[in-house]
């Protein structure tokens, strides 16, 4: 079995929305990243992977985004304790809300970060830096 794990790439004015990662997370706390989080289980459903970006986003840092997303890339990791995860990331349009700590379990930090800041910084990993590769060439 896989954790389905989704993440939203927003970029508004030339800067990325990302998180500094509650350290009381079990994976990568502490770190740089896209806001996300788990594929909650629904039965028989529709758009469940956009649904759940959109919620993730409003749920641990308070803003809306609109609902065309577009898939950027998937891939899968193994965590520390050896559960499977399929991670996949959307390129998502902002839409509303200011964004916050609105999760501090969650959340330590929120950013608006140029390309060049994201790829220059200490504390963000080779899983993020790929995603904003990726996402910004999406934008193009």
């Amino acid at each position: 079995m896989f954790i389905v794990n989704v993440e939203g790439a927003v970029c508004r004015d030339d800067q990325w929305l990302l998180i500094t990662r509650s350290m009381k997370e079990e994976h990568a706390g502490g770190t740089l990243s896209l806001v996300g989080g788990k594929v909650d289980v629904e039965g028989n459903t529709l758009d469940i992977l956009e649904r759940t970006v959109k919620r993730e986003l409003n749920e641990e840092i308070g803003i809306e985004i609109k609902d065309a997303v577009t898939f950027v890339y998937s891939s899968s990791f193994v965590t520390a304790d050896g559960g499977n995860v399929i991670n996949v990331v959307f390129l998502c349009d902002y839409d509303s809300g200011t964004a916050h700590r609105k999760s501090p379990d969650e959340v330590e930090a929120v950013h608006w970060m140029t390309y060049e800041e994201i790829m220059n910084h200490p504390k963000a990993p080779p899983w993020t830096k790929e995603s904003i590769k990726r996402a910004a060439a999406a934008r193009k």
